[in-house]
């Protein structure tokens, strides 16, 4: 008895260090990645300061030519790091691409979760979810063959019109890649990831809720949006930050369809822009090629500013989240 005793105390021992080595790697992970990022952009830090956030203009300098100290560092000649280019264009592109994917993802989770039953029911789920399967570079490749010309030469000259309400939407509209294809694009490949959390969320709503709302009365969308949403909003918050961050973050796609524009702020929903992301891959060859390692440096602190906007968007949710629930404590303290 004692040997097997004692061999059952081993081995809860090596169970509670493997589960609480693996819960914890995440977390290992994500501080080792910033502390990384963090000290790479060290430099560009002492170099531009504040000025990396509030400046339009981004350039590498002379790379082949002579190098100066500023601050302490050794740059390019003429080298300058502005981002405020690519935060705009970041936020700009993942916030049409939640005001359109929001709706949608909702009116389709209440659909697979309450309006079709069975085998079509299995199968549109599978569609949905198998649409979050598709590589992003397809994505990008669909936006540049098929979006931006229809963008160009129907549905932009449509928006058009809006302008005389909206002044962000007067044209011109250009070549169609830009900040709106972009947003669009984004939409598609977030909406997967909205639409499954959002209906397994509506699944776990009680069936007497809902037959009772139908039993007072009530019709099918007033079941929908005065019982079902209100029971999973704060799930819901979660599952739109989610996609807000995975639409931040995304880089192929978005480079492929957003015209890759620096050095100035859109100024139309159509203008070509990029994002942080994308200008990190499409800058990083040019920026090993430089002698000083500046345009490195400049590119880490991108990705740490990219890092700190997604934590920053899931801090929020979480804030609105917990905020909706003491609320709801609150209320029914008070009813009682």
């Amino acid at each position: 008895m004692r040997p097997v005793r004692s061999f059952t105390k081993t081995a809860d021992k090596v169970f509670t260090m493997v589960t609480g080595l693996c819960a914890s790697s995440p977390i290992v992970f994500l501080v080792v990645i910033a502390l990384m990022v963090l000290v790479q952009a060290i430099p560009t830090l002492r170099l531009m300061g504040w000025k990396f956030i509030t400046q339009t203009e981004w350039n590498f300098g002379s790379l082949y030519g002579t190098m100066q100290h500023i601050h302490g560092v050794m740059v390019p000649a003429g080298a300058t790091y502005g981002a405020l280019v690519f935060i705009v264009g970041t936020l700009a592109s993942s916030v049409i691409a939640i005001v359109i994917a929001v709706p949608i993802s909702i009116l389709t989770a209440v659909i697979l979760a309450y309006q079709v039953r069975g085998r079509l029911q299995l199968s549109l789920s599978i569609l949905v979810e198998l649409l979050a399967g598709i590589p992003s570079v397809i994505f990008g490749l669909w936006g540049m063959v098929v979006l931006a010309p229809w963008m160009q030469h129907s549905l932009g000259p449509l928006l058009i019109h809006i302008g005389t309400v909206i002044p962000y939407f007067k044209g011109p509209v250009g070549t169609g890649m830009g900040l709106l294809t972009s947003g669009i694009v984004l939409a598609l490949m977030i909406v997967p990831i909205i639409t499954a959390t959002t209906r397994d969320l509506l699944q776990q709503v009680p069936t007497l809720y809902r037959e009772g709302g139908l039993g007072v009365g009530m019709t099918t969308w007033e079941v929908v949006r005065l019982i079902c949403l209100p029971y999973v909003k704060d799930g819901m918050v979660g599952a739109v930050a989610l996609g807000w961050g995975r639409a931040m973050g995304e880089t192929m796609a978005v480079l492929m369809v957003s015209g890759n524009a620096t050095n100035h702020l859109p100024q139309n929903i159509y203008s070509p822009t990029a994002t942080m992301a994308s200008t990190i891959a499409s800058k990083l060859d040019s920026a090993l090629g430089d002698a000083s390692k500046m345009g490195v440096h400049a590119l880490a602190e991108l990705a740490l500013l990219l890092m700190v906007l997604t934590l920053f968007t899931n801090l929020l949710a979480r804030w609105l989240v917990s905020r909706t629930g003491r609320g709801r404590r609150m209320r029914v303290k008070v009813s009682a």
